[in-house]
């Protein structure tokens, strides 16, 4: 074979490798062909059968929407490695993403939703029906059912709606007290006391992030928070700005259904394929889940009095700076029937805050508007009321979980030692959340 028939095999033999090279990537799944709707409606309608079940006074709702999202997550991410599995290893990239994440939807929330099952595949229908039959199909239906039945199977004993038991203890200086007149709730009841012993998503226990105790009754630091809440967060309160007043009431919303409420907004504001907002779901919504087993343990721990109890109380505190007043009550005219330190709502806020800052790759410097339309006028299942205005904008997503903390000192149900440390563990959580779960990949993304 003479040197010119050797070089034109090799040309022959190099163009056929970059055809198959070419063909190859031509075959290969584009992540950013695929646009988040799927998991956007998949997440409102999850959301909304929560709250019509038992308006979101369980874990119910945070936890389907974790389950669900971590399948779709496991899913697309055996279709197009990005980011990393949540317990789980698969690889099917012929499946097709659309009809996998629907599938591995429905599977969940059918679970969680058994009387709403025909509306559920109403919208599973939605998203598949029109997709040709074929192998890619096939596998895509295959593989949601796969990653659905996983994840149920993981989460099956994590005692999400288990009850703990409670000890009620004597009346003393800063121990958690009934007030079941100001709660509405029945005698000898406590709410929580089971979330402070169901199975996290991420943390290795529910007490993996231990608060410090709150300050002593006779300490300077407890006089100091005292006399803030009893001035700020009484109904007729005379030093209380109408912006305080304002975002006391308007963040009562629960952290669930604000905030994966912001994130379909801002998914859509910062255009983010269905793998990124998927991922972002996720981590959202396992972070809020775990930030409240995490924050109820901290709380049972202590058992921490309200603000209610300490300021009726104050003549038997054994602290000489503290003033009584028997009459005094806070805005809305109710207090969370369990304990107080720290704040649920301070810890869950900034958690998924943090998450935001992580996920939308945007870092913590950015600006948004929230809205909430209405809020309970007082405790769950209460007249609604408006708020006016309904939107609230912030220069960064520490600032919206910081005032979202001590939005609950003004409302008059927390300490502001309550409210700080709630937003310093939900950072913790959150950070914990976003350096070890669901991390990118180094891949090249196509």
């Amino acid at each position: 074979m003479n040197k010119t028939t050797i070089f034109g095999t090799i040309k022959i033999l190099l163009f056929l490798a970059l055809v198959f090279v070419i063909s190859c990537k031509s075959n290969e799944t584009s992540t950013d062909a695929f646009k988040p709707d799927v998991v956007l409606q998949w997440n409102e309608k999850i959301m909304e059968l929560a709250i019509e079940k038992d308006g979101l006074l369980t874990l119910n709702g945070v936890r389907t929407e974790a389950m669900t999202n971590v399948a779709v997550h496991n899913a697309l991410n055996a279709i197009k490695p990005t980011y990393t599995f949540y317990k789980y290893s698969g690889n099917q990239p012929k499946a097709n993403p659309i009809v996998a994440s629907s599938q591995a939807a429905f599977e969940v929330a059918k679970l969680s939703f058994p009387e709403s099952e025909s509306e559920l595949k109403n919208l599973l229908d939605k998203f598949i029906k029109n997709i040709p039959d074929g192998e890619s199909k096939k596998l895509g239906i295959e593989l949601g059912k796969k990653t659905a039945s996983e994840i149920l199977k993981i989460r099956n004993s994590d005692s999400w709606d288990g009850e703990a038991d409670y000890t009620w203890h004597p009346m003393a200086p800063g121990v958690y007290a009934e007030f079941n007149e100001h709660s509405g709730t029945p005698e000898g009841f406590i709410f929580g006391s089971g979330w402070a012993a169901a199975t996290p998503f991420m943390l290795s226990s529910q007490h993996q992030f231990r608060s410090p105790a709150p300050p002593e009754i006779n300490s300077q630091d407890y006089t100091k928070a005292f006399n803030e809440v009893k001035d700020y967060g009484s109904t007729e309160s005379k030093v209380r700005t109408k912006d305080q007043s304002h975002y006391a009431m308007w963040w009562k919303d629960f952290v669930e259904k604000s905030h994966n409420r912001l994130a379909r907004e801002l998914i859509i504001k910062e255009g983010l394929n269905l793998w990124e907002a998927t991922r972002l779901m996720a981590l959202l919504n396992m972070t809020a889940y775990d930030a409240y087993i995490n924050v109820f343990d901290n709380k049972f721990h202590y058992n921490h009095w309200r603000p209610y109890t300490a300021i009726r109380w104050a003549s038997n505190d054994g602290n000489p700076d503290t003033e009584e007043d028997k009459k005094w009550n806070n805005l809305h005219k109710h207090t969370y029937a369990f304990p107080s330190y720290p704040s649920a709502h301070g810890t869950a806020s900034s958690a998924a805050m943090r998450v935001l800052s992580y996920t939308l790759g945007t870092g913590d410097e950015y600006t948004f508007t929230m809205t909430t339309e209405e809020v309970e006028s007082a405790g769950p299942f209460s007249e609604k009321v408006k708020m006016d205005p309904p939107s609230r904008s912030f220069n960064s997503f520490s600032e919206a979980g910081f005032e979202a903390s001590i939005s609950r000192i003004y409302l008059g149900i927390h300490f502001r030692y309550d409210s700080d440390e709630g937003h310093r563990l939900g950072n913790a959580i959150g950070d914990y959340a976003n350096e070890n779960f669901l991390t990118e990949l180094e891949v090249d993304k196509k």
